[in-house]
């Protein structure tokens, strides 16, 4: 399985992307640090899953969702984000994503996104 993982903060990505492997060994991944790499990459190699950052350089978070979800509606984007703002988690949820989940993500996180969130 594919997964992008993006986020200005390589840290979060290793931390995120270690989470992921707990859960799901076998996973191939993507990384990028800005929304407009995330397009692009995601363009490219259409992965199953996205974590996606809301606070990023160049294209944010929220313009990447929306360019995500133009290219694959059915796109399964998971936003973490440390903006866990009752207003943010409305914008997210209805420009496309599947949840919205708070900085950091550990292991049972993880899981329960895997087990309720995605569609595998």
């Amino acid at each position: 399985m594919k997964i992008l993982v993006v986020d200005d903060s390589k840290l979060a990505r290793l931390s995120l992307i270690k989470a992921v492997k707990n859960v799901e060994p076998s996973t191939e991944f993507f990384e990028a640090e800005n929304g407009a790499i995330a397009v692009e990459i995601f363009k490219k190699e259409m992965p199953r899953v996205v974590f996606l950052d809301l606070t990023m350089p160049v294209m944010d978070g929220y313009e990447a969702l929306i360019e995500i979800m133009k290219i694959d509606p059915d796109s399964q984007v998971i936003v973490v984000s440390a903006d866990i703002q009752a207003q943010a988690r409305e914008r997210v949820l209805s420009l496309g994503a599947k949840n919205m989940c708070a900085k950091p993500i550990n292991d049972e996180k993880m899981q329960n996104i895997f087990i309720n969130d995605l569609i595998i």
